[in-house]
């Protein structure tokens, strides 16, 4: 049986999950994604398994209003419901190491 905090955390993943496909969905928000994060198309699915990276999805997303109304809109969610996804997921920023 999974504790509270685990459940809000998978919740809060699936929120982002569901953010990322959200901005995958247009070429000109997702292009904006990857040049600001610095992952190429091919590299999301590995990057989404890094720790951090879909905390810093809901950070991208909370960091335009505008795109953050869309989505919430969208998904039928409240923009409240992303702040508190992000504070689950640690709310730390993503930034991928170059090796």
């Amino acid at each position: 049986m999974k504790g509270r905090s685990e459940q809000v955390r998978e919740a809060a993943e699936a929120l982002a999950v569901q953010a990322l496909s959200y901005i995958a969905q247009d070429g000109e928000r997702l292009g904006r994604f990857l040049s600001l994060t610095g992952i190429g198309p091919a590299e999301i699915r590995s990057a989404a398994r890094e720790p951090g990276f879909l905390a810093g999805v809901l950070d991208y997303l909370a960091g335009d209003e505008r795109l953050l109304t869309d989505f919430a809109k969208d998904a039928g969610h409240d923009p409240e419901t992303v702040a508190a996804a992000r504070l689950a997921l640690g709310a730390s920023s993503w930034e991928r190491e170059i090796p």
